[in-house]
């Protein structure tokens, strides 16, 4: 009988197969059409040393408990990151059942609070597991132009990326970022999958964004901590930042998310612009619906405009 964990694993396997092309692993392509994008079951099997019966088993979920031997070969067979490596170990470790946990906190510490604004003018805000967003500075709610018309409890960081009609303008790489966005959102599933609330986000964004749900079969995992974000935003412009993601200890997962600019810079005017505010900036435009809004919605009926009715 096909368990949870299997189901799981196998879809993680038949993802990075279909993702690694023959040459990627010194295969030769063949004659002919292949029928399956990417590798053959019998071709990993090979490269991972284990027999093409047993990887079929897996697969298909009926094989769940790989030997660690096993789960590195076939890191090594799939050109697994040190994350997805990480990611897979934890599917095949994983119980056959996992009950739903509790709702996920949202509430902050005060500390934690006090930090924030000392963090000023610099960006600064902090997130659930699945990227809720629960608490901010003044420059961190700015930075997400847009996000603070919709209710409190829609404000998550990962839906603003797909449904908020700014964020396309307001990520310069917007195309490069969400990948990663949705990698890691599946770095967080080996632990938070079975909340409530990771269960809601995922299944409104494959339904509300074709993006999202092409990017979620993909099964990349990211569990990325820091980098640059290059922004052009409606009131300060353009601005390039660093970021570090930080995990708050003694909490229910919640990360603190801090950006900086070199001072003297215009990226660093532009961030004590967003700390100071600005009436244009705060104010959501007059007459305009901002609920989140499916991209399918938007494609079929280009006339209607998506949003939140405050």
């Amino acid at each position: 009988m096909t368990t949870n964990r299997g189901h799981e694993l196998g879809r993680f396997l038949r993802a990075h197969r279909t993702a690694v092309r023959p040459g990627d692993v010194g295969l030769p392509a063949g004659t002919g059409v292949r029928r399956t994008p990417g590798l053959r079951r019998e071709e990993v099997a090979t490269l991972a040393g284990v027999s093409v019966d047993y990887y079929t088993r897996l697969e298909r979920g009926k094989e769940t408990r790989p030997s660690a031997s096993v789960i590195d070969a076939l890191a090594g067979a799939l050109r697994l990151t040190r994350d997805e490596h990480r990611h897979l170990r934890e599917l095949a470790s994983r119980r056959p059942a996992q009950p739903s946990r509790a709702e996920l906190s949202r509430c902050t510490r005060p500390g934690v609070r006090h930090l924030l604004e000392a963090l000023r003018p610099n960006p600064a805000y902090v997130v659930s597991p699945i990227n809720d967003l629960l608490a901010a500075n003044p420059a961190g709610l700015r930075l997400l132009a847009g996000i603070d018309s919709w209710p409190v409890q829609q404000r998550n960081i990962i839906r603003y990326v797909f449904l908020h009609p700014t964020a396309r303008r307001l990520y310069e790489d917007w195309d490069e970022m969400a990948p990663g966005v949705v990698a890691h959102l599946r770095a967080m599933a080996s632990e938070y999958a079975h909340t409530p609330e990771f269960v809601r986000l995922v299944g409104e964004l494959t339904v509300k964004s074709n993006e999202f749900a092409g990017l979620w079969e993909r099964y990349e995992v990211d569990a990325h901590t820091n980098g640059r974000k290059r922004f052009r935003h409606p009131t300060a412009g353009r601005l390039t930042l660093g970021y570090e993601a930080m995990s708050l200890t003694g909490t229910d997962g919640q990360r603190l998310i801090a950006y900086y600019a070199p001072p003297n810079t215009p990226d660093h005017d532009a961030v004590v612009l967003l700390d100071m505010g600005d009436p244009t900036l705060d104010a959501p435009p007059a007459g305009r619906d901002h609920r989140p809004s499916s991209h399918r919605q938007t494609e079929a009926d280009p006339g209607r405009k998506p949003g939140y009715q405050r």
